[in-house]
């Protein structure tokens, strides 16, 4: 089939996000005047080496942007397999002041780089000092484009000078109210590329 946005697509739900899909999930950490707040955002990804810079996007003006927006800095924990049933409630619409590591019994830590915190068992976590916000088109879609200024990586996911993602299976969001993780992983190198040393042995696969 094909349609066009602005005209609809008939279908039951919205395909867009299935479409595009796996998505890195940034779990947002932010500090305001109301207080510590997390929430997940599937509109992030990774955009410069250097310097490293992040990006997200929020379909609503919520308590991340309105803290980021005051404070210019937040924090992206990666999420894991083991941390999907906290992330998932930290994504429920509470309201404002709201302390999401609390409720979902996270501890956190300070960031070395910027007043913020983060979450103590992630995997890894970017801290970031927002560079710009651009208001998107649409009714409330906003982009927001961080630097990365501090880096933290849970010492069992370092093997051989590697960060190695199945040592965590990192969490991934598709459409719908579908996730899927990462259990696999496998090399490839472009064509003139020297291939590295071994890849050390990963975690089991997926459950």
């Amino acid at each position: 089939m094909f349609y066009r946005p602005e005209q609809g697509h008939g279908l039951a739900h919205n395909p867009f996000n299935a479409i595009v899909t796996p998505r890195p999930i940034g779990w947002i950490s932010t500090r305001g005047p109301g207080g510590d707040n997390l929430a997940p955002y599937s509109f992030f990804n990774a955009i410069a080496y250097s310097p490293p810079q992040v990006m997200f996007a929020s379909t609503s003006r919520k308590d991340s942007l309105n803290n980021i927006d005051k404070t210019g800095v937040f924090a992206v924990n990666i999420v894991e397999f083991a941390a999907r049933e906290a992330m998932n409630l930290t994504s429920g619409g509470y309201p404002p002041g709201t302390d999401e590591f609390t409720l979902a019994g996270l501890d956190r830590s300070p960031c070395d780089t910027i007043d913020c915190p983060r979450v103590s068992n992630a995997p890894a976590a970017l801290e970031c000092r927002a560079s710009r916000i651009i208001r998107l088109p649409g009714d409330d879609n906003h982009l927001i484009l961080g630097e990365v200024t501090g880096i933290h990586m849970r010492d069992d996911c370092l093997v051989d000078g590697r960060f190695d993602v199945t040592r965590f299976q990192p969490l991934a969001r598709g459409g719908y109210r579908d996730y899927s993780v990462v259990g696999e992983v496998f090399e490839m190198h472009r064509p003139g590329q020297q291939a590295p040393g071994p890849r050390p042995p990963g975690a089991p696969a997926a459950r």
